[in-house]
């Protein structure tokens, strides 16, 4: 089954990536702050992350930067989902190492269509 690391704080948001993702034939693995969540993605190697940019301990921009320094991760797609939704923010996520950005409110069909695009 193919895996996916939703790295995120935020109970709702969690219950809602869950969702859509199992509803699509996804397994699930969540971490809840940025520090568990570069230790899952190094122990389970998913075949996509989902990485919040607010966390506990470090932030997301902090985690994935993490995560591409190991080399059998570094090619692992990164999806950065956040609140901050201005033109520069996406850029940070970018250069911090995400392949891809989800603005929050998360919408349940442009959420899935990413996934998709990257798995």
């Amino acid at each position: 089954m193919r895996r996916i690391l939703v790295v995120e704080d935020n109970e709702s948001n969690i219950y809602l990536m869950k969702f859509i993702l199992e509803k699509n034939g996804f397994e699930v693995i969540v971490a809840k702050d940025g520090i568990r969540g570069v230790e899952m993605a190094k122990q389970e190697k998913p075949e996509l992350i989902v990485m919040d940019i607010q966390l506990p301990k470090i932030d997301g921009y902090e985690a994935t930067k993490r995560i591409r320094k190991v080399p059998e991760l570094k090619d692992i797609p990164v999806i950065a989902v956040t609140s901050y939704a201005m033109t520069d923010d996406r850029e940070k996520t970018l250069k911090a190492g995400c392949t891809d950005y989800i603005e929050k409110p998360i919408n349940p069909e442009s959420f899935i269509n990413i996934v998709k695009k990257y798995i």
